[in-house]
């Protein structure tokens, strides 16, 4: 068998397939043609971009059921579903309204095939890259946050954001890139998605387990960062370039993207480059050690045939990036910085920072630096009536903190992660209307040590890998999916020790069976494993009520720390001690969702209850007298636990489009979501602050009413005027257990937001204009899931005000230039 797969692969011209041809003309509402619009076939990776009369030709397309996807700059994307015979040339005529409507839309992340939005059991949300666009993001997880309802992040500093869903985060959380997954220590407070944000195409995200695709990490959903595909003529270079300019910190990005295809070759390439001071917000003025300097590579080449298609990916990321710890002036509030160490630096006593320091865009001593390399290559093979998926991937993370202040060169953390990823798939051909996926996918990691000073986890060996069955068997209206998984992950490491080095002064590893010194992390070899199922429907009640339902049990090995961890994160100021005798989580989640789609007016509401047998969190480590333990002095301790969880709540979304006023477009959401201890022995022994989990969101909503100009006004097109409110409610229902979370005010914030599109003679996109005005009435807030909520040195603060507060007004300026 594996010769006759390496056979394939290595000679798929071998391979014959039943291909046609599409063509056809993007129009607008109004019948006239949108030049340079891009169409797509999401589940085979082609694509193409519209001539200037809004013609497209799309060759060597697999017969059968296709779904195309056309969008562009001022549009709502648009699907269309057609039945492509062998050898025929069909013309499908592709129309784009100016609003939202988002149903419909295709996606390919967390099921098995490319399915519709409404049409999947399990929910499903997308933000495209105008959307993203729209808006001034320091990151492309704070854009999706923006646009997807129940999907929220815990930041540290306006670059460091990490996704959570439905309240549940880190590791429960599986970010992909291009479907390969996320490895980079996600588990750390500081540091967020390894991912250029300017080369994102689309976002998908999986709401619940999505355990049966993917196995552990994923028990709370999926993040699927898409990257464009090459679009532009054939036997033409085309790309983009981009320039950003953010106020509040003094954001300058710029990105070039450039791609080529020809005769089926596809290949791309993009450069960013962004660069940010410390940022601003009225009570703290500027916040200390908030800056960062980031550089992105990205090369893409392939093929994509009549056999089918295989492309490999490179990408390079290097972060320099601040550290803010949040020491300051007991009576003035203005900010210090640490020049000594141990028992010689007295918070108390610091230097003041100064104002050149804050306006500066050098990168402060107290800093990390992250570097991610990846490799993999994605092949899909039309084989045997059916498809054939396989994905390759190796990545690195280098991961270095430097917070020692008398030796700035020495970093205090240093890791290496080295992950090689596999997963192959193949969908057999429909029998009887019943579609079957099988495959198997898993990974190996080895994490180690560098050059460092402080060591919370120890170097380990992991092994993971797990086997799934995807059903889905459409009956009319009705539409049936489920699926089986069983995952099994070997984890071990060797004795580790750590010793004095008398040549720093610090801490260093130390060789096995160091004399006098027991190990920091004794040596440790545990297997977990655990079934994932899934059982869902969705009915098309009429065409315009889409009802649907599923229930997923979800599983989730115990991380590296949670069971390993015995030492100072520097960086979180807190000392994190791990249990070895952890069991993997399991989670029961009920969903049940009613959408509805007319063409002016997209609603749906969502609920869902989700319980989580298991459940590992952080306490705070107390003594037999009920004081908190100190290991590092100036640094608290926590130990993880197991508990039950119990999470509920809901999202709501209504999109209007008034037939009677077609330029205007409202879109309004809102989530909510209770996390809650459902251990009774937990809450007799520790009471009622222990109650709550601890990262739950607050509830949310979220206001946009956007006005898109019918009619061109001369050279210019796609002109739109926005104004968003987003709004937090007060959260009161915190994990209060020795302080851990305190509450939260509620807030507003206004945005106002314009753009348009300048085009050529003969309307070809010339320039691209976006400008984004946030918290326009420079509100004083503290989001709950903002860490530097707790950054305070002092019991009590002169103004009341405790902690660092988020990011205060900020204009926004992007510039695309298209050739």
């Amino acid at each position: 068998m594996k010769r006759i797969l390496l056979l394939f692969l290595m000679f798929p011209q071998l391979l014959l397939a039943q291909t046609g041809t599409l063509s056809g003309t993007v129009r607008d509402e109004q019948r006239r043609p949108v030049p340079f619009a891009s169409v797509a076939l999401p589940a085979s990776g082609q694509g193409v971009t519209a001539d200037t009369e809004g013609n497209f030709l799309l060759p060597n397309v697999p017969a059968g059921q296709v779904r195309l996807v056309a969008s562009a700059v001022g549009y709502a994307s648009r699907t269309h579903n057609a039945t492509l015979a062998v050898g025929q040339t069909l013309e499908v005529p592709l129309t784009l309204a100016a609003a939202a409507a988002a149903l419909t839309e295709v996606v390919v992340t967390g099921v098995s095939r490319a399915t519709e939005i409404r049409r999947s059991p399990v929910p499903i949300a997308t933000l495209s890259r105008r959307e993203i666009s729209l808006n001034a993001n320091t990151n492309v997880i704070d854009a999706a946050v923006r646009g997807i309802p129940g999907l929220s992040a815990v930041t540290t500093g306006p670059n460091v954001s990490k996704p959570f869903i439905r309240g549940l985060g880190y590791n429960r959380v599986l970010t992909l890139y291009n479907g390969l997954r996320q490895e980079g220590q996600q588990w750390g407070d500081e540091h967020g998605v390894e991912v250029d944000g300017y080369d994102i195409e689309r976002v998908e995200v999986v709401k619940g387990p999505a355990s049966l695709l993917y196995g552990s990490d994923a028990v709370a959903g999926v993040v699927n960062l898409l990257p464009a595909l090459p679009s532009g003529p054939q036997g033409q270079l085309r790309g983009e370039a981009l320039t950003e300019y953010q106020s509040n910190n003094g954001l300058v990005g710029q990105s070039l993207g450039l791609n080529y295809q020809k005769n089926g070759f596809q290949t791309s390439f993009r450069a960013s480059h962004r660069l940010a001071r410390d940022y601003h917000n009225r009570v703290d003025g500027r916040v200390y050690n908030t800056g960062f300097r980031e550089l992105t590579l990205t090369g893409m080449a392939g093929v994509s045939k009549d056999w089918g298609s295989s492309h490999w990916y490179l990408t390079l990321y290097d972060n320099l990036q601040e550290i803010p710890d949040g020491s300051r002036d007991s009576l003035s509030r203005h900010f210090t910085r640490q020049v000594v160490e141990n028992k010689l630096d007295d918070v108390k006593h610091r230097p003041l920072v100064t104002d050149d320091e804050l306006r500066s865009y050098a990168i402060g001593a107290l800093h990390q630096r992250i570097r991610h390399y990846r490799v993999f290559t994605k092949t899909q093979v039309h084989l045997g009536g059916g498809e054939l998926h396989l994905l390759l991937g190796a990545q690195q993370n280098s991961r270095e903190e430097f917070n020692h202040p008398t030796a700035p060169a020495q970093p205090g953390l240093a890791l290496r992660l080295t992950t090689y990823t596999y997963d192959v798939r193949y969908h057999l051909p429909d029998w009887r209307g019943l579609q079957i996926s099988l495959g198997n996918n898993g990974m190996g990691q080895l994490n180690r040590h560098q050059n460092a000073t402080d060591f919370p986890i120890p170097d380990y060996n992991l092994l993971d890998a797990g086997g799934f069955l995807l059903l889905k068997k459409p009956l009319g209206q009705l539409e049936l999916s489920g699926g089986l998984r069983y995952d099994t992950r070997l984890v071990s490491w060797n004795d580790f020790f750590v010793a004095p080095n008398p040549a720093t002064g610090f801490d260093a590893k130390a060789g096995p069976g160091t004399s006098g010194v027991a190990p920091q992390f004794p040596a440790f070899r545990q297997r977990y494993q655990g079934v994932s199922a899934s059982l869902g429907a969705s009915f098309v009640a009429t065409e315009q009520l889409t009802l649907r339902a599923n229930l997923a049990r979800g599983y989730r090995a115990p991380n590296i720390p949670e069971i390993g961890s015995n030492g100072l994160d520097p960086g979180a100021h807190i000392v994190y001690l791990g249990n070895r005798g952890f069991q993997p989580e399991f989670s029961w989640q009920q969903d049940v969702g009613v959408l509805w789609h007319q063409p002016t007016l997209d609603a749906s509401v969502e609920v869902f209850h989700n319980y989580v047998q298991n459940f590992i969190y952080q306490a705070r480590l107390l003594d037999a007298a009920g004081q908190p333990v100190v290991i590092v002095p100036g640094n608290t301790t926590y130990q993880f636990q197991q508990s039950a969880a119990r999470l509920y709540g809901l999202e709501a979304s209504l999109n209007l489009r008034p037939a009677a006023l077609p330029w205007l477009a409202w879109n309004t959401s809102v989530a909510v979501v209770n996390g809650q201890n459902a251990d009774v022995g937990v809450l007799e022994r520790q009471g009622a602050a222990a109650r709550y989990l601890p990262l739950i969101p607050p509830l949310r909503g979220r206001s946009e009413a956007r006005a898109t100009l019918p009619a061109t006004l001369g050279r210019l097109t796609g002109t739109y005027f926005r104004a968003t409110v987003d709004g937090s409610a007060r959260q009161t229902r915190f994990y209060a257990l020795d302080n851990t979370e305190t509450a939260t005010p509620g807030y507003a914030l206004l945005g106002l937001g314009a753009g348009t599109t300048w085009t050529s003679r003969v309307g070809r996109p010339v320039a691209q204009l976006f400008v984004q005005v946030d918290n326009v009435f420079d509100a004083a807030y503290q989001a709950h899931l903002n860490r530097l909520k707790y950054f305070e040195y002092y019991a009590a603060a002169p103004n009341g005000r405790a902690g660092i507060y988020n990011p205060g007004r900020n204009v926004g300026v992007k510039v695309v230039v298209p050739f």
